[in-house]
Order: structure tokens, then C-alpha cells, then sequence
């Protein structure tokens, strides 16, 4: 990879920016990360508060001090402190207030106690890349200084469990153009254990031209066996037919389509196709196979 050279103009800007930050760390006294972190904390607040100023500015249409261009009858009516929670520490911050109680600040909301979000959106998040109950609880705890307990967790993460339900028994729409159909393989979490699991995609394209994923399936491996089991829920959920089917070479995977959608007409993702016709090549011809093909499915994209 060719090595990035800066201009003349670019390296004296850099030279700038860090004569700049080595004379503001000066300023701050910073001698170690606990330093670099209470800079955080304090540019993070700053930041916060000026953000809250404009948003009550916005609210009252009028800057601070502008009475002048005042038209309603609110106004400003001091500052209420407010602590958070950040990946750097506790900040205390400055929340402005109006007269009336009308304002509802967006940036850091009422009530808001943690500075990256909310609490539940975390805990969901972690839970779907295979942490356990406990892993999140003491993660939790770590980060954000909150005790939550299983069940909180549990509770929690079964809100997710109806909407996932619901989407993936969603109905479809009769008729696809196109859907490609494969499967990742995954590393996941199970019973304290990690093992290996199949997730099967299915991306239909339907008659507008608009793709869509129509499902997903976790199994233990990719088989034949299962796809016709997908092919069956599509089948159940409306989609009457398929164009095109674009698939891979697993073996019994076109007799698993076929004995669902007997009139679909199937055609293998080229990279298998690339895959399927490098075996028939001796190895020191490939490295110009590869560099043909590539320009033969350019063209044929082209037109």
C-alpha cells in the first residue's frame, strides 16, 4: 500500500494542531490519565451545557440577555444541577430552567441519569452478542456503577422476544423477483459453552425492485434438510413464487426449492460459480483465470 504523504500546507497545519494541544495540556496541568480524564469529563460537561443553553434559547426565542427580541411571557429562570454518568466518571452539569416548566431539554433529558444512553437499550444490545445474565450484570456494575440483578436483566431482555416473534412470522408479499438464500456460520454462547451455529438468510428482491430480508433461521448446520423447512415457512407466510432463486452449491439444496416452488428457476452465486471451475485449473494458472473472470463479470455487468 502506498504510503500517505501530507502537502506542505497539511503538515504545518498538523505541527499546529499539536503545538495547540501540547500548550492546552500545559495549561491544564495534565500529568497523568486520571488528569486526561477529569479533561474529558469537564469538555464533556462544557459541551453539554452550552448544547441545553441553545436548545432553551430555541424554546424561549431569544439568546440569554436579548430581552429585546423577547415576545412570550416565559423566560429563563436560573440553572438546576444535574450529575452524570459517563464512561469517564461522574460530571456535574448545569441543566438551564424556564419560569413556566415548560422546557423539555432533547440533549440530556429529564430524569436521564447516564450520559451514554439508555440503561435497557445496553443491556438488550449485549444481550443479543450472547452475554449471559451475569456477564451484563457485573458489566453493568463496572461501567455505570448500577446494581441490576437477573431478573431486572430478564426482564428486560424479554421485551425483545414478541417483536422478534412478530417479524419473523410476519406475512410476505405473493411474488419475489429474486431471493438469495445462504448461510452464516456463527460462534455463539450456549449453556456456558461456545459453539458453532447456521443462520440461514433468506433477501428476497420483490416485483418493485425493493429488497427486503424475509427471515431468519438459526440451525445447528447447514443442510439441505432445513432449507426445505425455510422454503415451507416462506411458503406458509404467502410467498406463492419465486423468479430466481440464487443459491450456492450445497448438495439438495435445488431439489429442497424444487419440491416447494417446482417452477423457480435457480441460479448459483458466482462466487461459487468462480469457486466450482478454479478446481478444474492448475494452480499456477489460477492467479490469470482469476484476473479473466473478474473482467468478464464486468463486462457483463455492464451491459
Amino acid at each position: 500500500m502506498p504510503r500517505y504523504k501530507l502537502s506542505p500546507e497539511e503538515r504545518a497545519a498538523e505541527l499546529e494542531r499539536k503545538e495547540n494541544l501540547r500548550n492546552i495540556m500545559k495549561g491544564l496541568d495534565v500529568k497523568n490519565f486520571d488528569d486526561l480524564k477529569d479533561v474529558f469529563k469537564m469538555m464533556v460537561g462544557e459541551m453539554l451545557e452550552n448544547g441545553l443553553d441553545g436548545e432553551l434559547d430555541d424554546e424561549l426565542g431569544y439568546t440569554k440577555y436579548d430581552y429585546r427580541n423577547k415576545e412570550g411571557e416565559n423566560s429563563r429562570n436560573g440553572y438546576s444541577k444535574k450529575t452524570l454518568k459517563t464512561s469517564f466518571g461522574e460530571t456535574e452539569i448545569k441543566v438551564p430552567r424556564d419560569r413556566n416548566g415548560e422546557f423539555e431539554p432533547q440533549l440530556v433529558k429529564k430524569n436521564q441519569t447516564t450520559l451514554t444512553g439508555d440503561i435497557e437499550e445496553k443491556i438488550i444490545s449485549m444481550y443479543a452478542k450472547g452475554m449471559t445474565t451475569s456477564d451484563i450484570e457485573a458489566h453493568i456494575k463496572d461501567i455505570y456503577g448500577l446494581e441490576c440483578s437477573d431478573t431486572t436483566i430478564s426482564r428486560i431482555t424479554d421485551k425483545i422476544l414478541p417483536v422478534v416473534r412478530e417479524w419473523q412470522s410476519r406475512p410476505l408479499e405473493e411474488i419475489y423477483a429474486v431471493v438469495f438464500m445462504d448461510a452464516i456460520h456463527f460462534h455463539v454462547r450456549s449453556e456456558g459453552q461456545i459453539i458453532k451455529k447456521a443462520v440461514y438468510i433468506a433477501i428476497g428482491i420483490n416485483m418493485d425492485g425493493i429488497k427486503e430480508v424475509l427471515g431468519m433461521w438459526v440451525g445447528e448446520n447447514e443442510s439441505a434438510k432445513f432449507w426445505l423447512s425455510v422454503m415451507n415457512s416462506l411458503k406458509n407466510r404467502g410467498v406463492e413464487d419465486i423468479l430466481i432463486a440464487c443459491v450456492d452449491g450445497l448438495t439438495g439444496f435445488t431439489n429442497a426449492i424444487e419440491a416447494v416452488y417446482p417452477n423457480t428457476e435457480i441460479q448459483q452465486c458466482i462466487i461459487h460459480q468462480i469457486r466450482n471451475t478454479t478446481k478444474f485449473v492448475s494452480y499456477k494458472d489460477i492467479k490469470a483465470l482469476m484476473a479473466d473472470l473478474k473482467k468478464e463479470a464486468y463486462f457483463q455487468c455492464l451491459g
